[in-house]
Protein backbone atom coordinates (compact mmCIF):
# COMPACT_ATOMS: atom_id res chain seq x y z
CA UNK A 1 0.00 0.00 0.00
CA UNK A 2 2.48 2.59 0.62
CA UNK A 3 3.95 1.58 -2.36
CA UNK A 4 0.82 3.02 -4.47
CA UNK A 5 0.45 6.22 -2.35
CA UNK A 6 3.94 7.37 -2.56
CA UNK A 7 3.89 9.87 -5.02
CA UNK A 8 1.32 11.53 -3.02
CA UNK A 9 4.05 12.98 -0.65
CA UNK A 10 5.93 14.44 -3.14
CA UNK A 11 3.53 17.69 -3.29
CA UNK A 12 -0.25 18.24 -2.58
CA UNK A 13 -1.36 20.87 -5.46
CA UNK A 14 -3.59 20.74 -8.31
CA UNK A 15 -3.45 19.38 -11.19
CA UNK A 16 -3.53 21.58 -14.83
CA UNK A 17 -3.80 20.83 -17.99
CA UNK A 18 -2.30 21.43 -20.59
CA UNK A 19 -2.62 25.36 -22.94
CA UNK A 20 -6.21 27.60 -22.03
CA UNK A 21 -7.79 24.60 -20.63
CA UNK A 22 -9.06 25.69 -16.55
CA UNK A 23 -7.47 23.44 -14.04
CA UNK A 24 -10.13 20.77 -13.00
CA UNK A 25 -10.61 18.42 -9.81
CA UNK A 26 -9.57 15.28 -9.97
CA UNK A 27 -10.25 12.32 -8.91
CA UNK A 28 -7.89 11.00 -5.68
CA UNK A 29 -9.27 7.99 -4.51
CA UNK A 30 -12.14 5.85 -6.03
CA UNK A 31 -13.42 2.51 -4.60
CA UNK A 32 -15.55 0.98 -7.04
CA UNK A 33 -17.98 3.71 -8.26
CA UNK A 34 -17.65 5.72 -5.29
CA UNK A 35 -15.09 8.60 -5.70
CA UNK A 36 -12.81 11.30 -3.58
CA UNK A 37 -11.90 14.42 -5.05
CA UNK A 38 -8.90 16.73 -4.74
CA UNK A 39 -11.46 19.97 -3.46
CA UNK A 40 -12.50 16.98 -0.36
CA UNK A 41 -9.08 16.85 0.97
CA UNK A 42 -8.20 20.58 0.20
CA UNK A 43 -11.79 21.36 2.30
CA UNK A 44 -10.09 19.37 4.98
CA UNK A 45 -7.16 20.65 5.17
CA UNK A 46 -8.72 24.04 5.11
CA UNK A 47 -10.95 22.89 8.29
CA UNK A 48 -7.88 22.22 9.81
CA UNK A 49 -6.27 25.58 9.85
CA UNK A 50 -9.27 27.11 10.37
CA UNK A 51 -9.16 25.75 13.71
CA UNK A 52 -5.29 25.69 14.21
CA UNK A 53 -5.98 29.87 12.83
CA UNK A 54 -2.56 29.07 10.56
CA UNK A 55 -1.78 27.86 7.68
CA UNK A 56 -0.19 24.35 8.13
CA UNK A 57 3.26 23.84 6.31
CA UNK A 58 4.32 21.46 3.41
CA UNK A 59 5.49 18.56 5.97
CA UNK A 60 2.03 18.64 7.91
CA UNK A 61 0.26 18.65 5.03
CA UNK A 62 1.94 15.50 3.54
CA UNK A 63 1.42 14.14 6.65
CA UNK A 64 -2.30 14.60 6.46
CA UNK A 65 -2.66 12.45 2.79
CA UNK A 66 -2.79 8.85 4.37
CA UNK A 67 -5.06 9.49 7.07
CA UNK A 68 -7.47 10.81 5.15
CA UNK A 69 -7.53 8.34 2.49
CA UNK A 70 -7.86 5.76 4.41
CA UNK A 71 -11.04 7.63 6.82
CA UNK A 72 -12.41 7.70 3.58
CA UNK A 73 -12.40 4.92 2.01
CA UNK A 74 -13.28 3.41 5.02
CA UNK A 75 -17.08 5.81 4.46
CA UNK A 76 -16.90 4.86 0.89
CA UNK A 77 -17.02 1.32 2.51
CA UNK A 78 -19.58 1.59 4.61
CA UNK A 79 -21.98 3.38 2.19
CA UNK A 80 -20.99 0.74 0.00
CA UNK A 81 -22.67 -1.84 2.40
CA UNK A 82 -25.61 -0.03 2.90
CA UNK A 83 -24.41 1.25 6.19
CA UNK A 84 -24.56 4.78 5.45
CA UNK A 85 -26.58 7.39 3.20
CA UNK A 86 -25.55 8.89 0.71
CA UNK A 87 -25.38 12.35 2.08
CA UNK A 88 -24.15 12.52 5.66
CA UNK A 89 -22.92 14.38 8.29
CA UNK A 90 -19.38 13.67 10.00
CA UNK A 91 -20.69 12.24 12.78
CA UNK A 92 -23.15 9.51 11.49
CA UNK A 93 -19.75 9.25 9.53
CA UNK A 94 -18.03 8.06 12.11
CA UNK A 95 -20.46 6.44 13.93
CA UNK A 96 -21.39 4.42 10.64
CA UNK A 97 -17.28 3.23 10.68
CA UNK A 98 -17.42 2.43 13.87
CA UNK A 99 -19.68 -0.25 13.29
CA UNK A 100 -18.25 -1.33 10.58
CA UNK A 101 -15.13 -2.18 12.12
CA UNK A 102 -16.90 -3.51 15.44
CA UNK A 103 -19.00 -6.21 13.01
CA UNK A 104 -15.24 -6.86 11.17
CA UNK A 105 -13.37 -7.39 14.16
CA UNK A 106 -15.71 -9.28 15.84
CA UNK A 107 -14.39 -12.67 17.34
CA UNK A 108 -10.63 -11.77 16.61
CA UNK A 109 -9.93 -9.77 19.96
CA UNK A 110 -10.00 -12.83 22.56
CA UNK A 111 -6.98 -14.34 24.24
CA UNK A 112 -6.01 -17.63 24.67
CA UNK A 113 -4.88 -19.18 28.21
CA UNK A 114 -1.64 -19.52 26.58
CA UNK A 115 -1.65 -15.96 25.39
CA UNK A 116 -2.57 -14.67 28.77
CA UNK A 117 0.36 -17.07 30.46
CA UNK A 118 2.80 -15.72 28.04
CA UNK A 119 2.53 -12.14 28.47
CA UNK A 120 2.16 -12.11 32.27
CA UNK A 121 5.86 -14.17 31.62
CA UNK A 122 7.51 -11.48 29.37
CA UNK A 123 5.69 -8.11 30.94
CA UNK A 124 6.38 -8.58 34.97
CA UNK A 125 7.86 -5.91 34.99
CA UNK A 126 4.36 -3.50 33.57
CA UNK A 127 2.46 -5.71 35.59
CA UNK A 128 3.99 -5.15 39.34
CA UNK A 129 1.63 -3.46 42.00
CA UNK A 130 3.26 -0.28 42.77
CA UNK A 131 4.18 0.97 46.32
CA UNK A 132 0.80 2.96 47.62
CA UNK A 133 0.10 5.24 50.19
CA UNK A 134 -3.58 6.05 51.29
CA UNK A 135 -3.48 9.25 52.53
CA UNK A 136 -5.95 12.49 54.22
CA UNK A 137 -4.69 16.18 54.13
CA UNK A 138 -5.76 19.39 55.52
CA UNK A 139 -5.43 22.26 53.12
CA UNK A 140 -4.59 26.13 54.67
CA UNK A 141 -4.81 28.98 53.11
CA UNK A 142 -1.32 30.33 54.86
CA UNK A 143 1.68 29.13 56.52
CA UNK A 144 0.59 30.39 60.30
CA UNK A 145 -2.95 28.55 59.84
CA UNK A 146 -1.14 25.53 59.05
CA UNK A 147 1.26 25.47 61.41
CA UNK A 148 -1.30 25.90 64.59
CA UNK A 149 -3.44 23.10 63.45
CA UNK A 150 0.05 20.79 62.98
CA UNK A 151 0.66 22.19 66.84
CA UNK A 152 -2.73 20.72 67.15
CA UNK A 153 -2.43 17.62 65.97
CA UNK A 154 0.72 17.23 67.92
CA UNK A 155 -1.11 17.19 71.26
CA UNK A 156 -3.85 15.44 70.03
CA UNK A 157 -3.25 12.96 66.29
CA UNK A 158 -6.15 11.85 66.51
CA UNK A 159 -8.30 15.21 66.29
CA UNK A 160 -6.91 15.00 62.30
CA UNK A 161 -10.14 14.09 61.14
CA UNK A 162 -12.37 16.56 62.59
CA UNK A 163 -9.96 19.22 62.03
CA UNK A 164 -9.98 18.83 58.74
CA UNK A 165 -13.73 18.91 58.56
CA UNK A 166 -13.77 22.25 60.10
CA UNK A 167 -10.77 23.82 59.22
CA UNK A 168 -9.27 22.51 55.58
CA UNK A 169 -10.26 24.65 52.26
CA UNK A 170 -9.75 21.07 50.19
CA UNK A 171 -12.78 19.36 48.50
CA UNK A 172 -12.65 16.58 50.14
CA UNK A 173 -12.69 18.14 53.77
CA UNK A 174 -16.50 17.32 54.12
CA UNK A 175 -15.41 13.31 54.20
CA UNK A 176 -12.10 13.99 56.76
CA UNK A 177 -9.40 14.53 54.05
CA UNK A 178 -9.20 11.33 52.24
CA UNK A 179 -7.46 12.11 49.38
CA UNK A 180 -7.79 8.52 48.67
CA UNK A 181 -4.74 6.06 47.25
CA UNK A 182 -1.84 6.74 45.32
CA UNK A 183 1.31 5.23 43.63
CA UNK A 184 4.43 7.31 42.88
CA UNK A 185 3.74 9.53 40.43
CA UNK A 186 0.16 10.68 41.02
CA UNK A 187 0.64 13.39 43.46
CA UNK A 188 2.46 16.71 43.17
CA UNK A 189 6.04 16.19 43.76
CA UNK A 190 5.67 18.56 46.72
CA UNK A 191 3.59 16.13 48.46
CA UNK A 192 4.82 12.59 47.12
CA UNK A 193 8.39 13.34 49.34
CA UNK A 194 6.03 14.16 52.07
CA UNK A 195 3.45 11.28 51.54
CA UNK A 196 6.54 8.25 50.84
CA UNK A 197 8.29 9.33 53.98
CA UNK A 198 5.57 9.07 56.62
CA UNK A 199 4.79 5.62 58.48
CA UNK A 200 0.80 4.98 58.31
CA UNK A 201 -0.67 6.87 61.58
CA UNK A 202 1.28 9.54 61.40
CA UNK A 203 0.77 13.20 60.58
CA UNK A 204 3.55 15.12 58.38
CA UNK A 205 5.24 18.51 58.75
CA UNK A 206 3.48 21.61 56.78
CA UNK A 207 4.46 21.34 53.21
CA UNK A 208 3.78 23.84 50.64
CA UNK A 209 2.16 24.00 46.94
CA UNK A 210 0.53 26.20 44.17
CA UNK A 211 -2.72 25.74 46.06
CA UNK A 212 -1.55 26.47 49.64
CA UNK A 213 -0.16 25.18 52.76
CA UNK A 214 -1.06 20.85 53.45
CA UNK A 215 -0.85 19.20 56.33
CA UNK A 216 -1.08 15.08 55.49
CA UNK A 217 -1.58 12.30 57.47
CA UNK A 218 -1.06 8.53 56.14
CA UNK A 219 -3.31 5.99 57.02
CA UNK A 220 -2.17 3.11 55.34
CA UNK A 221 0.29 1.44 53.05
CA UNK A 222 0.91 -1.40 51.09
CA UNK A 223 4.86 -1.98 49.36
CA UNK A 224 5.16 -2.72 45.81
CA UNK A 225 5.22 -6.38 44.80
CA UNK A 226 5.09 -9.26 41.68
CA UNK A 227 0.88 -10.36 41.14
CA UNK A 228 0.16 -13.60 40.68
CA UNK A 229 -1.25 -14.42 37.42
CA UNK A 230 -4.25 -14.90 38.43
CA UNK A 231 -4.90 -11.61 39.88
CA UNK A 232 -3.56 -10.64 36.45
CA UNK A 233 -5.45 -12.42 33.73
CA UNK A 234 -7.92 -9.94 33.71
CA UNK A 235 -6.09 -6.80 33.26
CA UNK A 236 -3.90 -8.97 30.66
CA UNK A 237 -6.87 -10.22 28.59
CA UNK A 238 -7.94 -6.49 28.35
CA UNK A 239 -4.80 -5.23 26.86
CA UNK A 240 -4.62 -8.32 24.82
CA UNK A 241 -8.15 -7.94 23.57
CA UNK A 242 -7.36 -4.27 22.58
CA UNK A 243 -4.16 -5.31 21.28
CA UNK A 244 -5.57 -7.59 18.83
CA UNK A 245 -8.57 -4.90 17.99
CA UNK A 246 -6.32 -2.81 17.02
CA UNK A 247 -4.50 -5.21 14.72
CA UNK A 248 -7.74 -6.57 13.06
CA UNK A 249 -8.96 -2.88 12.65
CA UNK A 250 -5.72 -2.15 11.12
CA UNK A 251 -5.98 -5.13 8.65
CA UNK A 252 -9.44 -4.65 7.95
CA UNK A 253 -8.05 -1.06 6.71
CA UNK A 254 -5.03 -2.19 4.45
CA UNK A 255 -7.39 -5.10 2.48
CA UNK A 256 -9.94 -2.15 1.70
CA UNK A 257 -6.97 0.07 0.54
CA UNK A 258 -5.57 -2.83 -1.46
CA UNK A 259 -9.25 -2.69 -3.29
CA UNK A 260 -9.09 1.35 -3.95
CA UNK A 261 -7.19 2.99 -6.57
CA UNK A 262 -5.54 5.94 -5.81
CA UNK A 263 -4.84 8.51 -8.11
CA UNK A 264 -1.25 10.04 -7.36
CA UNK A 265 -0.03 11.35 -10.92
CA UNK A 266 -3.40 14.19 -10.07
CA UNK A 267 -1.12 15.87 -6.86
CA UNK A 268 2.33 16.01 -8.46
CA UNK A 269 1.91 20.11 -9.36
CA UNK A 270 2.55 22.78 -6.89
CA UNK A 271 -0.48 24.01 -4.58
CA UNK A 272 -2.65 26.48 -6.37
CA UNK A 273 -1.92 29.97 -4.62
CA UNK A 274 -3.63 31.47 -1.67
CA UNK A 275 -6.23 34.00 -2.90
Amino acid sequence: MTARIAPFFLSLGLATTCGDRQPVDPVILSLGDQVVRRSDFDRHVSTLEAKGGAQLPADVRRALVQPYLEERALVLEARARGLLAAQSTPEEEQGAVQRMLGEAVMGQSEASDEEVAAYFREHSAQLRVPEKVWVRQILLPTENEARDVRRRLQKDPKSFEALAQTRSRSPEASTGGVMGSFARGELPAELERVAFALAPGTGSDVARTSLGWHVLRVDRREPGRDPTLEESRERIRTELRRHKSDEASRQFVRAIMARAKVNHETLDSPPPPRS
